[in-house]
């Protein structure tokens, strides 16, 4: 039996089923489904390494027909979920109560890694006073929305 071809199929429908039923859940692997990935080149190197010794070992494997089917049938499953991920979320319902570029965002407080109150109008007033010391015009505040669909 050929293993690595279907180590290489069973990881890659791993990869496609433990995206939506665990790893979406979290909001490292949720925004950029990086350990679904890292599956998917795994998948895709035990496919290639099952598909060499196939090839190279016809008498002892015989997987030419095997490894091939199991092979695209990975590539199709690595495909769907690329398609997913990268072209249907593009349909996700917009976000209407997010400011828009260029529009005032509402002053709100939030804690910062240390569990401090930091504040947007604290923030402005600080980039400001920087500014005011400087001689330099005053620099704005970034904000950065992840979009998220929860």
């Amino acid at each position: 039996m050929n293993w690595p071809i279907w180590a290489g199929f069973l990881i890659s429908l791993a990869a496609l089923g433990s995206y939506p039923l665990f790893f979406a859940q979290f909001p490292v692997t949720g925004d950029v489904p990086w350990v679904n990935f890292s599956m998917f080149g795994a998948a895709a190197v035990m496919l290639t390494a099952g598909l060499r010794r196939a090839f190279s070992s016809q008498a002892l494997y015989r997987g030419k027909i095997a490894g091939p089917i199991l092979t695209v049938a990975s590539v199709a499953v690595m495909g769907f979920f690329v398609f997913l991920v990268f072209f249907e979320s593009r349909g996700l319902p917009a976000s209407h109560g997010a400011p828009q570029v260029g529009q005032k965002a509402p002053d709100f407080t939030l804690p910062d890694i240390n569990g401090n109150p930091v504040s947007l109008a604290g923030l402005l007033a600080e980039a400001q006073a920087t500014a005011d010391n400087n001689g330099q015009p005053p620099r704005g505040v970034l904000l950065i929305f992840y979009r998220g669909y929860w």
